[in-house]
């Protein structure tokens, strides 16, 4: 009788949170659809189940586009207006600024990942980022590159020049290297 009756409490412990989460998924479902009824209704007499929450999500998105156009661009090109003409801010605005578009801008710098051999006695190497391959620019002329080491837990990272001879490519994505180096490899591959 044990056995049955904790097979039926494991059924309930399966069941009962599923149960729980599809109705709520219903009620918010339902709530949602019925928010514009009196708007849609004299449009579309047919009850269509989701049509108003079809127009919900539609709306929210006209929105977005919207304020991202129309309000956002404007007060963004302002502010860094501003910023550029302050000479101290000017240079950590910009720094910051560059470090997030390298992250998760248009023009992501963090996409080849490499690993670095940086101790030959001990054969120690480290996970980091190829983000140039040619320092003539800086005055560089042997073969060296430009890595970028970030550190574990934190969002910042050092900055290497490496001969080039001691950096091989992954084959591995750059988010995946890029979340394996910054949870210190407990988040694994």
């Amino acid at each position: 009788m044990k056995k049955i009756g904790g097979f039926f409490i494991q059924g309930l412990i399966y069941i009962v949170p599923l149960g729980i989460t599809a109705y709520i998924v219903y009620l918010i479902f339902t709530f949602i659809d019925r928010l514009l009824d009196k708007y849609i209704d004299p449009i579309l007499p047919v009850n269509i189940p989701g049509i108003n929450l079809l127009a919900v999500i539609l709306v929210i998105m006209l929105i977005g586009i919207i304020g991202q156009s129309i309000i956002a661009r404007p007060i963004k090109k302002l502010a860094a207006k501003l910023l550029e003409k302050a000479p101290l801010v000017k240079v950590i605005y910009s720094a910051i600024r560059d470090l997030l578009s390298a992250f998760v801008g248009k023009e992501k710098k963090f996409n080849n990942p490499v690993i670095v051999k940086v101790n030959h006695l001990s054969n120690l190497e480290k996970l980091g980022f190829l983000t140039q391959s040619d320092l003539v620019n800086l005055g560089v002329k042997d073969k060296k590159v430009a890595v970028y080491f970030p550190h574990s837990y934190n969002f910042s990272g050092e900055l290497f020049i490496v001969p080039s001879k001691y950096v091989r490519p992954l084959e591995a994505s750059s988010a995946e290297v890029m979340k394996f180096i910054v949870s210190g490899g407990a988040s694994g591959f």
